[in-house]
C-alpha cells in the first residue's frame, strides 16, 4: 500500500521549498546568479572535453635553416702555407644583415684564427674595407643579400683583402704606403700669420664652407685607390684618388694660406698625372664621393 505523507512531513517539505525560493530571489536581487545543483555541474564538467585537456605550451617549430656559404681568402705569414680560400657556412636566420656580421659570427663560432679589421660598424672609420664579390667596399655597409636581389642563400659570397696591396694576414692589408702618401700632402691647416691674440678659430663664410662638401667626408678607407689601375701599377709614385682628393680639400679651403705651395708639389708627372680618368674610384667609393672630379679640379688649377 502506498503511504501518504503525514501533515508534519508536508509542512517540512513546504518550508524547505519556500526557503529555496527565497534564497534564489535574494541572490537574484543582489546580482548573483542562482546556484545550480552540484550534480548538474559535475555532469556538465565530465561531459565536456575542454575541461580534461591540457593547454599546449610548447614553442613553435623552428624555421628552416637558410645556409649561406662564405669563401674567404686566408694567409698566415707565420706558416709556410700558400694563400688559400676557406669556405664557411652561416645560417642567415641567425645572423645580422651585413657581411661584417657574418665575419664576426664566423670568427666567434667557427674559426677564431680568422683575421680582419673592424671598429665602428657604422661606415665611419673605414677599417673594414675589403673586396666583396669583386667590389671594394666596407663590410659593415655591404648587405649579405642586397635589397631586390631575392634569396641568395644558394650563392657563395667571396671575400678578399683590398687588391694590389701587401697582405699582413688574411683580410688585413698593409696600409703603410697609403698613410705615408697621405702624410706627404701635409693634411692640416697652414697659415702664414698664425692666430692673432685672442683668436679662437679660423672663420670662413658659409659659401666657402660649402665648397668642402663632398671632400671632408672621406674616411680614408682606400677603396677608391685600390680600385684604380693606375694606382695598381704606380702606387710607389702616384698618390691615388683618396690622397689627391684630400690634397684638393686643403687647396680649396679659404682659410689655408699655402695653396700655391700645395699645387706646386702636386705638379708632377707621376703624383698627379698618372690619373687617366678611368673613374673606377668614383664608382667604388662607399661614401658616394667623387675623387675623379677633385683630381680634375686640381689639373684645372695647374693650367
Amino acid at each position: 500500500r502506498q503511504r501518504h505523507p503525514s501533515n508534519h512531513e508536508r509542512q517540512s517539505s513546504r518550508t524547505t521549498m519556500l526557503a529555496s525560493v527565497g534564497t534564489r530571489r535574494f541572490l537574484a536581487s543582489n546580482g548573483v546568479a542562482a546556484l545550480r545543483p552540484v550534480q548538474t555541474i559535475a555532469t556538465r564538467a565530465l561531459s565536456t572535453d575542454e575541461s580534461l585537456k591540457v593547454s599546449d605550451t610548447s614553442s613553435p617549430a623552428p624555421a628552416a635553416e637558410r645556409i649561406k656559404y662564405f669563401k674567404i681568402y686566408r694567409w698566415d705569414p707565420d706558416t709556410r702555407q700558400k694563400p688559400y680560400v676557406s669556405t664557411y657556412p652561416v645560417d642567415l636566420n641567425d645572423c645580422g644583415p651585413m657581411v661584417l656580421d657574418a665575419l664576426i659570427k664566423i670568427k666567434s663560432e667557427q674559426d677564431p684564427t680568422l683575421t680582419f679589421r673592424r671598429s665602428c660598424r657604422e661606415g665611419i672609420c673605414g677599417s673594414c674595407a675589403m673586396n666583396i664579390n669583386g667590389t671594394n667596399t666596407l663590410a659593415c655597409l655591404c648587405y649579405i643579400e642586397p635589397k631586390g636581389s631575392g634569396d641568395t642563400s644558394g650563392k657563395a659570397t667571396k671575400i678578399y683583402p683590398l687588391p694590389h696591396m701587401y697582405v699582413l694576414k688574411d683580410l688585413v692589408p698593409d696600409m703603410g704606403n697609403f698613410y705615408e702618401q697621405y702624410r706627404s700632402i701635409e693634411p692640416w691647416l697652414q697659415s702664414k700669420e698664425g692666430k692673432k691674440e685672442g683668436q679662437a678659430e679660423f672663420l670662413q663664410s658659409r659659401e666657402d664652407r660649402a665648397k668642402l662638401d663632398g671632400m671632408y667626408e672621406c674616411i680614408l678607407c682606400a677603396c677608391c685607390s685600390t680600385s684604380c689601375p693606375s694606382y695598381w701599377w704606380n702606387s710607389d709614385k702616384y698618390l691615388g684618388p683618396a690622397v689627391l682628393m684630400q690634397a684638393y680639400r686643403w687647396i680649396e679651403d679659404s682659410r689655408d694660406d699655402m695653396t700655391e705651395k700645395r699645387l706646386a708639389e702636386l705638379d708632377d708627372a707621376f703624383k698627379l698625372y698618372r690619373c687617366h680618368t678611368i673613374m673606377n674610384c668614383t664608382k667604388a667609393c662607399p661614401k658616394n664621393l667623387n675623387p675623379g672630379k677633385a683630381i680634375a679640379q686640381i689639373k684645372k688649377r695647374l693650367l
